[in-house]
């Protein structure tokens, strides 16, 4: 039979705030359990919510970047429901007027690309956490996290693979990251997913029965707990059986998905407004406040380096996949004015060192003035490339700059072409055998000699003059 997948995502993005969307306490990831949580956070008696002005900012300026419209007057809703690390017995959130409604994101695979549309995106409060391997038996609950600022993302069932789901959240990831309102650790659950999935027969209208994956804070495991649930409700329905709107999570230690707990609809959360907060109102000042702080959005950025650059698609995609990577790689060209030369450092050498060191893009330690300075020594001819190598791990290692590392290790490219003329000389007397087979057709001979003599000079002779006295040596004409 012939299935077509339905997949919508609800991904919680925590805002960048320095504290949290109803009180004044910090947002910082790591503290102790329960030394981030002030009496708002906790529920106790007499304490009134206050709304975090800046939060209300970053959830306008992401409305703005995909096009959405701007509710200037939303409300807050309490969503009632009883668990452990919900303090209050309900959760601060919207629902029937969400702060954003609208917009879409453009996804691109390789073989299509396909607009995502967003039903809405409205502002809440995280809840608490539950430990349970602290003590053997127990459970404890942690509160730092309770009203951490998240502006939740819903989209429409638009997407028809685990792929374009992926390609989906990561687009986003990407989004929320240039207009600085998120930091996007996956790990530290600044950026985790919901993914709502069905499955129909093709040409069917009428959706499927839903089956929601909770909190899946990577995305592999976004794509493994869809491949898997697409399989188990498509073996479950031709198999007789019938598929349960349910809560499930996925286990990455066994590839599956396991049911949670039933599946809630809105009228189980009975929503009403807060009496506590007033409508929240974002006037014409603030949203021109919003409006000026947007950057320059990837895609459009993307697509000026093209042009501005010369560069080829994937470099820019690569170059621009991190707003401070961008940033580092205009600066640099602004050094060295070689475009190409310093997109291949960066996409090469630097972003290699990082994957290698588990290091992320801001704990680079080689600031853009030090790589253009190296590279513009590059096109001095004051060092080699292959030296220039050297010297870039060096840098990376903390030895300082390229002129430091050059004057410390003597590392100076010998231009001299008397001094040049002399090894090469030299290595041919060396090796008259080598020199003979040249002569009888054998070409690759000829790297063989240039190796020898940039061995003698320790790397440091000028490549380009090395082959071309070489050659003319050589020559019998």
């Amino acid at each position: 039979m012939d299935w077509e997948t339905v997949i919508g995502l609800e991904v919680h993005v925590q805002l960048l705030t320095k504290s949290k969307v109803f009180s004044g306490a910090s947002t910082a990831f790591g503290a102790s359990p329960n030394h981030q949580a002030c009496e708002v956070d906790v529920a106790l008696p007499g304490v009134l919510p206050v709304m975090n002005r800046t939060a209300a900012l970053m959830a306008v300026r992401f409305g703005l970047a995909i096009g959405a419209t701007v509710n200037q007057f939303s409300i807050f809703a309490r969503k009632n429901y009883f668990y452990p690390d919900l303090p209050k017995g309900y959760q601060i959130s919207q629902y029937e007027m969400p702060i954003v409604s609208g917009g879409s994101i453009e996804v691109s695979l390789q073989d299509h690309r396909k607009n995502i549309r967003i039903t809405r995106a409205h502002l809440e409060e995280d809840a608490g956490k539950l430990l349970h391997n602290d003590v053997i038996g127990q459970s404890s609950i942690d509160l730092n996290r309770a009203g951490t600022p998240l502006l939740e993302v819903v989209s429409e069932p638009d997407m028809r693979s685990p792929a374009e789901a992926v390609a989906y959240l990561k687009r986003l990831h990407k989004l929320v990251r240039y207009l600085e309102i998120c930091d996007g650790n996956m790990q530290e659950g600044s950026f985790r997913c919901d993914a709502n999935i069905s499955v129909r027969l093709s040409g069917d209208s009428d959706l499927g029965t839903r089956c929601e994956l909770k909190n899946l804070n990577s995305f592999r495991f976004v794509e493994q707990g869809l491949n898997f649930e697409i399989r188990r409700q498509i073996e479950l329905i031709e198999n007789g059986g019938q598929v349960l709107q349910e809560t499930r999570l996925y286990d990455p230690n066994v590839g599956v998905t396991r049911a949670m707990r039933g599946k809630e609809e809105a009228h189980d959360y009975r929503y009403f407004p807060d009496p506590d907060l007033p409508p929240l109102v974002i006037d014409d000042a603030m949203l021109a406040e919003a409006r000026s702080e947007l950057p320059e959005l990837p895609d459009i950025r993307c697509q000026r380096l093209i042009s501005d650059y010369n560069l080829n698609r994937l470099d820019a995609e690569i170059l621009t996949s991190e707003r401070e990577l961008a940033d580092y790689f205009e600066k640099t060209v602004s050094i060295c004015e070689d475009a190409q030369t310093t997109s291949n450092w960066i996409t090469r050498e630097l972003l290699g060192k990082l994957k290698r060191d588990g290091l992320r893009f801001r704990e680079n330690s080689i600031t853009p003035a030090m790589l253009g300075d190296l590279i513009n020594k590059i096109k001095s001819n004051i060092i080699s490339g292959k030296i220039a190598k050297d010297i870039f791990n060096g840098m990376w290692n903390g030895d300082g700059t390229a002129a430091e590392i050059i004057a410390n290790k003597n590392l100076e490219q010998i231009t001299d072409i008397e001094e040049i003329e002399s090894v090469i000389d030299n290595v041919l007397s060396e090796y008259p055998h080598q020199v003979e087979q040249f002569y009888a057709g054998q070409e690759k001979i000829f790297g063989f000699l240039v190796g020898k003599v940039m061995a003698v000079t320790k790397g440091k002779a000028n490549p380009q003059s090395v082959n071309t006295i070489l050659r003319s040596k050589l020559s019998r004409d």
